[in-house]
């Protein structure tokens, strides 16, 4: 396999403090707090499908707070996004409710999708968030169609879409990449590499370990860079955006990081016959985008740890109301199984 990702992908390195220095205070702790929040809400996530409070798989993308984050700080609410399978983060960086997501999970009337989605079906259509879903790289058209709607209304709206390193092995990938070129779709492709596709690496997978490749080969305006510096993600993704809403057509952004978890619950999949070691795991943890920013901001004098505690403190107690109001909140009633199966528009 040819290394295209180089220093990049090497745990050992990007360990260092974040440059923030064009960013102000204000917005900053917005986003360590962001961070933190979908930190700890999948944590809690992790905690109860150990104990078996949560009867369906859950997965999870503890480390990869910075993506979504991000990306999310450059979107209007009329933008239109689209998930895949680990998308938690994606929804919670656009509302972070966090009772509603707890309550999805757990099969609530009270959920995003009234209980019927659970994990990797979310939706909050209300806030920009047009879906996730199991299916394999199932919402990337569906994104670009987004996409092309807003430009056929002649809105300043965009599109985007969440695919992972292992979604990009599917042939509408492709298809979409090459359509959303050719009519000028405005739709940002945000590629979160984090070397593994379930749990076979990249490196058994493909020639190259770099997917911003066919951003190159499509002809489309790309940046790759480290997905655990939030500030680097916010910056970059700006940029792509600004461009996109300029008609300038769709953008790639290439986002390398590492799940601290395994592909499912909360295990870390260290046995399954792959290159995913202990050491690996405690480096890329080094790389915590959490704790580059906070401990940049501390460094900057904005930020200290007293405050860093009272945030926690604040967090971990918003956190334990939340998930016993889902668990005591209602299932729904039997009855509505066939009356969400279709619209009564």
């Amino acid at each position: 396999m040819i290394n295209d990702l180089k220093d990049i992908s090497d745990p050992k390195k990007y360990k260092s403090p974040l440059s923030i220095k064009d960013y102000n205070a204000v917005d900053l702790k917005k986003m360590l707090k962001t961070m933190l929040l979908i930190r700890k809400t999948e944590q809690q996530l992790a905690f109860g499908r150990k104990e078996g409070l949560i009867g369906g798989p859950v997965h999870l993308g503890v480390g990869q707070e910075a993506i979504a984050v991000g990306v999310t700080v450059n979107l209007k609410k009329t933008d239109r996004v689209f998930g895949a399978h680990r998308s938690h983060s994606h929804l919670l960086a656009i509302n972070p409710d966090i009772h509603k997501l707890f309550a999805e999970v757990l099969g609530k009337v009270t959920g995003f999708s009234k209980g019927m989605g659970g994990s990797m079906h979310l939706f909050d259509q209300s806030n920009g968030f047009y879906g996730s879903t199991p299916i394999v790289a199932g919402t990337v058209p569906l994104a670009v169609g987004a996409g092309l709607a807003s430009k056929m209304k002649n809105l300043n709206d965009i599109a985007v879409s969440y695919i992972g390193d292992g979604a990009v092995e599917e042939g509408v990938v492709h298809e979409s990449f090459n359509l959303a070129k050719v009519l000028n779709v405005p739709v940002l492709f945000v590629i979160e590499n984090n070397l593994f596709a379930s749990h076979m690496h990249i490196s058994q997978r493909q020639p190259s370990d770099m997917i911003s490749r066919f951003a190159i080969s499509n002809l489309i305006p790309h940046k790759l860079i480290d997905g655990n510096d939030v500030v680097s993600v916010a910056k970059n993704s700006k940029e792509l955006i600004q461009n996109i809403r300029n008609n300038k057509g769709p953008a790639i952004l290439e986002l390398v990081t590492y799940r601290w978890y395994g592909h499912v619950d909360w295990r870390e999949d260290i046995d399954v016959g792959v290159s995913r070691s202990i050491e690996d795991i405690k480096n890329w943890k080094e790389r915590d985008p959490v704790y580059r920013l906070s401990q940049s901001m501390i460094n900057s004098k904005i930020w200290t740890k007293d405050d860093e505690a009272e945030l926690n403190i604040k967090i971990d107690n918003e956190i334990k109301i939340s998930w016993e109001k889902a668990m005591n909140d209602p299932y729904p009633s039997k009855d509505e199984i066939l009356n969400l199966v279709y619209s009564k528009d």
